[in-house]
């Protein structure tokens, strides 16, 4: 089985990283290597490679919108490869799409061209469809359209504070205070304002003054007339309104 492949990578020690590693394999036909899209487009739609390594963050033309360019046709077998685990790998494994997470090691690439290759020989039967990385691509876009760092104020400067390291938000009048481990940062901004900005995947309002992070989430118990009580992994209990059940399906759903 020859599989005809192409690099996409605006990094060239990451492309020559993958073409040495597929040089080591027979199977592997490699008929180039690009560093941006435009030009890595013409070679798809012109060689039509069975196989791409595609980086996703690159200049002028991400490898989100290479692809969104294609039609359902053009599009190859893709590996999609990112520095940016938290944005890609929920979208990627939600839809069974492989991608190799910079920096890989060399069995973690075997790996993942190993199940690219059983894809394609089953091609007829594969799980993985162009409608499936094309919804992939389109859910890591809604990602990364959300915040994702926000600036507190910290004595005289500004921090740059990952929203993945919040645990709770406190709403205090006109400002919320984020609750991040044993750190507490004062923001000026509405409640409403900032939930609008998180990721509504990873952050639940669970009553009129407190939105959670799902993945701080440890328990969730029944309390009482309806209620029910938020146990976070930092011991912190939170009361969820009896008005949010709909809320507690979600949390219910997500934090499995």
């Amino acid at each position: 089985m020859s599989i005809r492949t192409l690099i996409v990578d605006d990094e060239p020690i990451a492309r020559h990283s993958v073409a040495r590693l597929l040089r080591d394999d027979p199977d592997i036909e490699l008929l180039g290597e690009y560093g941006d899209g435009a030009s890595a487009l013409e070679s798809i739609r012109r060689l039509r490679p069975d196989l791409i390594f595609l980086d996703i963050q690159m200049p002028e033309m991400t490898g989100i919108e290479m692809i969104a360019s294609l039609d359902h046709a053009e599009i190859p077998a893709t590996v999609f490869v990112t520095a940016y685990e938290r944005y890609a790998v929920r979208a990627f494994e939600a839809n069974a799409v492989d991608y190799l997470v910079k920096p890989f090691s060399r069995s973690r690439f075997a790996l993942t061209l190993e199940r690219a290759k059983r894809r394609l020989s089953a091609k007829a039967d594969s799980d993985v469809t162009p409608a499936k990385v094309l919804q992939a691509l389109a859910d890591l876009r809604r990602e990364q359209d959300y915040v994702q760092r926000i600036p507190v104020p910290v004595d005289e400067h500004i921090t740059l504070l990952d929203v993945a390291e919040i645990d709770w938000i406190e709403a205090n009048r006109n400002s919320v205070r984020l609750h991040a481990g044993r750190n507490v940062y004062e923001l000026r901004e509405t409640m409403a304002t900032l939930e609008a900005r998180l990721n509504p995947r990873k952050f639940v309002r669970v009553h009129r003054s407190a939105i959670v992070n799902v993945e701080r989430i440890k328990a969730i118990h029944p309390w009482f007339n309806g209620y029910h009580v938020i146990v976070l992994t930092t011991g912190k209990e939170l009361r969820m309104s009896r008005y949010q059940h709909g809320h507690f399906l979600k949390l219910s759903r997500l934090a499995i």
